[in-house]
């Protein structure tokens, strides 16, 4: 099967165009544990179908290397937006892609730069969700084996939850990120991003995203995190972030109830991938 690698700031992962390609026999939920392989397939983050909507100019879905398949990604529908528009799928530069957050609007900037309405986040915790009977969960304070800190829950489709802390790179998140993942405050799991503060205009930033483990980028979770620095009245409305993989813009309003996103999107290379079931 023909694929496409594309990666949003290092966030990489394995794209399928669904407008070429007959998907119709394929076990995606399976596909992605092999074509994701960083040893043995073609590697990335995951595994990204672009497809026709009934609702929007394209579709998109997204899979986990674990075979879940996830809400959203922000730098996947970053790549979804560039892609499609330099490939011909969509001739307008502002366009909407379907995911299962719902409707994502995508604007192709003159100077190539792709800005993505991440949309409303949500805040109230049962819908994020996460098990505790707050208004809010801002600065609440959780601990692992390794880690103690406090977060602020915050969901972009996908639930989120962000640390302000100091010395990230010398987090060890291969042992404290599957911990937070999977703790008892997190009912579908969490993401969670480490943010680490030059000026309220500039941060660091590392994450552990649900299913995937360590990334270089997260579009959901720097947008989260913006959210959640206003919030806390420690980030401004427009944010310099700088990724494992590059840097993105992220902006918020002054009602803090809608993010954007600005950044590249990269086609790395395209091939064919000989899957076999067994």
């Amino acid at each position: 099967m023909p694929f496409i690698k594309m990666h949003g700031t290092g966030n990489d992962y394995v794209y399928i165009n669904a407008f070429e390609y007959d998907i119709s026999d394929l076990k995606l939920e399976e596909l992605v544990k092999h074509i994701s392989h960083r040893h043995f397939g073609v590697g990335g983050d995951g595994l990204v179908i672009i497809m026709p909507s009934k609702l929007h100019e394209v579709r998109m879905r997204m899979f986990n290397p674990d075979g879940s398949e996830s809400e959203m990604c922000g730098n996947a529908v970053r790549c979804v937006g560039g892609y499609c528009h330099n490939h011909g799928i969509v001739k307008r530069r502002e366009f909407n892609v379907e995911t299962m957050k719902g409707c994502i609007g995508i604007k192709i900037l003159d100077d190539g730069m792709i800005r993505v309405d991440m949309g409303t986040p949500i805040t109230n915790p049962r819908e994020i969700p996460v098990d505790l009977d707050k208004e809010i969960v801002t600065d609440y304070p959780i601990s692992v084996d390794g880690f103690e800190g406090k977060f602020t829950a915050v969901s972009m489709g996908n639930p989120h939850a962000v640390f302000f802390t100091r010395n990230i790179d010398s987090l060890d998140l291969e042992k404290i990120g599957p911990q937070l993942e999977h703790h008892e405050l997190f009912p579908n799991r969490v993401n969670s991003e480490f943010i680490e503060i030059i000026s309220p205009k500039e941060v660091n930033f590392r994450v552990w995203e649900r299913g995937a483990g360590e990334t270089w980028s997260c579009g959901t979770g720097a947008s989260a995190s913006i959210i959640a620095g206003n919030l806390t009245n420690r980030l401004g409305k427009k944010v310099l972030f700088h990724l494992k993989g590059g840097d993105l813009i992220l902006e918020t309003n002054e009602k803090i109830d809608r993010v954007w996103k600005t950044g590249h999107y990269n086609e790395v290379a395209t091939g064919t991938y000989y899957y076999n079931e067994t």
